[in-house]
């Protein structure tokens, strides 16, 4: 799948029936699984995953938004708090993710995080 398909596909989600648990602490939307599988992405969801497990108190940030903007073969990924405050960020030193940027949202349920496309908010 090229990126105008993968982004024209992407566009069409806007909500979720189900989850799909990525480990015991993050589930990721039809959406969000979309993504990982037909870009072979699942290395990103586990990237977001990781940080939110280990940098992020969902009970005072239950909202994280991360953005992913990729530089030639390398790409910076950075998580706020959807307000541009930084919570965490990590460069990537090669991908052949298929876009040039891309943007997911996380929310905290007070049991698990649910990581979803935009348009699934």
């Amino acid at each position: 799948m090229d990126s105008k398909q993968l982004s024209e596909a992407l566009a069409h989600f806007t909500g979720t029936e189900r989850y799909t648990r990525l480990c015991p602490k993050t589930v990721l939307t039809e959406g969000a699984l979309f993504l990982a599988e037909n870009s072979e992405c699942f290395w990103l969801m586990d990237v977001y995953a990781s940080h939110l497990l280990a940098s992020v108190d969902g009970e005072s940030e239950p909202f994280t938004c991360l953005n992913f903007t990729k530089s030639g073969d390398a790409a910076l990924i950075v998580i706020d708090n959807g307000n541009d405050v930084g919570l965490a960020s990590q460069e990537i030193e090669y991908t052949d993710f298929p876009l040039d940027a891309i943007k997911l949202y996380a929310c905290w349920t007070e049991e698990y995080w649910v990581i979803m496309l935009p348009g699934e908010y």
